[in-house]
C-alpha cells in the first residue's frame, strides 16, 4: 500500500507539472502584429486569446445584437474570401457577399468539442444573422425566399416566398419560435441604395428622401404575412424581444441627431408604438440598441451631447425608468452588450475616426456597473484592426469567455478572450 501511495503522489506532481509547464509555455504576444498562433496570452491585458474558429478563408460572427447561440453551437458565416466593400454596410448584420466566388455559407461551431459542420450550400447572395432555440433552425433570406436550416441536421426548407408586390427583408425571430419579422422599404429608397452603395452617400439620402417604411411579420406555421405598421421613416434594426413573444423593437434610422431612435410595438395588438428614449438636449445621440437577456431592459449608447460627455443608458420595460452609467472617452464602443447574467457589459472600442475620436480606445473591453459608471478592465489589445470590420462582442452562453471577431491578420476570422485573467498586472 505505501509503494502504491507514493507511486500514485509522484504521477499526481508530474501531471500537475506537466499543466503548469503548459500554462507557463503560453506565448506572450501583441495580438494582430503578424500571423498569430492559434491562441496567445496578449502582452497589453495579461488575458489569453483563442482563435476559436479555425475553417480556412474568412470567417464572420453575428452582429452585436443577434443572437449566435442555439442548441450548445454558435452559427457564423464563412466565405472563401471577402468583399471588403461589404464591411461598410449599413446596417453591418446584413449580408453583402456577392455569392460565388465569394461562397457565403452559414456555419456552425460546437461550443464543447469545437467541431465545425457546414450548414448551407447556397449558390445566391445569402442574408439573415437570426436564430431560434425553440424551432433548432437558422433563417436566411435568398432574393424574395425565406429558408430555415435545421442546426442539427443541416436540412434546409423553404419558409415563405414574398409577394411581387412586397419584397421585404427578414431580420429577427420571435420568442416562441411562430414569428419571423423584418421591414419594407419601398423600390425608390432600394434604387438610392443600388446607386450609392457607399454608407457615406447613401445614409443621408434615405433619411431625407422620407419614403415610407413597413414593419411585417411571417408565422412560420401559417405561413402568413402581416403587416404590422407603417411610417414615412426610415423603420431599421427591428428585433424581437427574447422573451415576449410580441414585442418588437426597431429604430427610426438616420443621423441620430435629428431623430427620436429608439420604439417598441406589441405584433399581436398593434397599437401605437412606444417611444423608449426621448432626447432632451441638442446634439444628444441614442442608439445600437439591444435587448437584455432576461428581456426586462433596452439598453444603448447614450452621448449627452454626441461625442462629448459618453454613456451607456437603460430603459426600464415595466416601469419606464432611465438609468446611465458613465464612461470615458477612450472606453467609448461602437457596439456594446450585456451578458447573460445581467452582471456585465462589454464593448468593442473604438477606431481613431469614430465618434468619440478617442486617442487610445482600440481595445476589447469588460464593465462591470459601479453606482453611476462602469469600471472597466482591457481585455484585448485592438490596434491592429482597422474597424472596417468592427468586433461586435458576444459574452459566450457561460459567461467566461467574450467572442469578437477582427481582420488584423489580414482577413476575417473569430477569437475569443478569457474574461479571467491569465497573468497578473505588470
Amino acid at each position: 500500500m505505501k509503494y502504491y501511495a507514493q507511486n500514485k503522489f509522484y504521477l499526481l506532481f508530474i501531471v500537475m507539472i506537466i499543466f503548469t509547464g503548459q500554462s507557463l509555455a503560453q506565448k506572450v504576444l501583441v495580438t494582430g502584429k503578424g500571423k498569430m498562433p492559434n491562441q496567445w496570452i496578449d502582452s497589453s491585458t495579461g488575458h489569453l486569446i483563442k482563435r476559436l474558429v479555425s475553417r480556412p478563408g474568412n470567417n464572420r460572427s453575428f452582429y452585436f445584437h443577434n443572437d449566435p447561440f442555439v442548441d450548445g453551437k454558435m452559427i457564423f458565416y464563412g466565405s472563401d474570401f471577402l468583399d471588403r466593400n461589404s464591411l461598410s454596410s449599413a446596417d453591418g448584420y446584413v449580408s453583402h457577399f456577392k455569392g460565388n466566388p465569394y461562397n457565403n455559407q452559414l456555419y456552425s461551431y460546437d461550443l464543447t468539442s469545437g467541431r465545425i459542420k457546414q450548414l448551407t450550400h447556397k449558390e445566391n447572395s445569402m442574408s439573415g444573422e437570426i436564430v431560434s432555440r425553440v424551432n433548432h433552425e437558422a433563417y436566411f433570406q435568398i432574393k424574395d425566399s425565406v429558408f430555415g436550416v435545421n442546426v442539427n441536421t443541416a436540412i434546409t426548407r423553404l419558409i415563405f416566398v414574398f409577394p411581387p408586390d412586397f419584397k421585404g427583408n427578414i431580420t429577427t425571430a420571435n420568442a416562441d419560435g411562430t414569428l419571423l419579422g423584418g421591414a419594407y422599404a419601398t423600390p425608390f429608397e432600394k434604387e438610392i441604395a443600388k446607386k450609392y452603395p457607399q454608407k457615406h452617400d447613401y445614409f443621408n439620402r434615405i433619411f431625407e428622401s422620407r419614403q415610407p417604411r413597413t414593419l411585417f411579420t411571417i408565422n412560420i406555421h401559417s405561413k402568413k404575412l402581416v403587416k404590422i405598421f407603417t411610417d414615412s421613416a426610415w423603420l431599421n434594426h427591428v428585433q424581437f424581444s427574447p422573451t415576449n413573444p410580441n414585442l418588437l423593437m426597431f429604430c427610426h434610422e438616420g443621423p441620430w441627431q435629428k431623430v427620436d431612435r429608439i420604439w417598441t410595438i406589441d405584433v399581436v395588438k398593434r397599437d401605437k408604438p412606444r417611444l423608449i428614449h426621448r432626447r432632451t438636449m441638442n446634439m444628444e445621440i441614442a442608439g445600437h440598441e439591444w435587448l437584455s437577456s432576461d428581456g426586462k431592459y433596452i439598453w444603448y449608447d447614450l452621448q449627452l451631447p454626441r461625442g462629448e460627455n459618453f454613456y451607456v443608458g437603460g430603459t426600464n420595460l415595466a416601469t419606464g425608468k432611465e438609468i446611465k452609467y458613465q464612461l470615458t472617452r477612450n472606453e467609448w464602443s461602437v457596439h456594446y452588450t450585456s451578458s447573460w447574467d445581467q452582471k456585465h457589459f462589454a464593448g468593442d472600442g473604438g477606431g481613431p475616426t469614430s465618434v468619440a475620436k478617442a486617442k487610445n480606445g482600440q481595445w476589447i473591453y469588460l464593465f462591470t456597473p459601479e453606482g453611476n459608471h462602469f469600471n472597466a478592465e482591457k481585455l484585448v489589445n485592438m490596434k491592429y484592426d482597422d474597424y472596417r470590420l468592427e468586433p461586435n462582442v458576444h459574452f459566450s452562453p457561460d459567461n467566461k469567455w467574450l467572442i469578437f471577431r477582427a481582420n488584423f491578420e489580414g482577413h476575417s476570422d473569430i477569437y475569443e478572450v478569457q474574461i479571467k485573467k491569465t497573468l497578473p498586472n505588470k
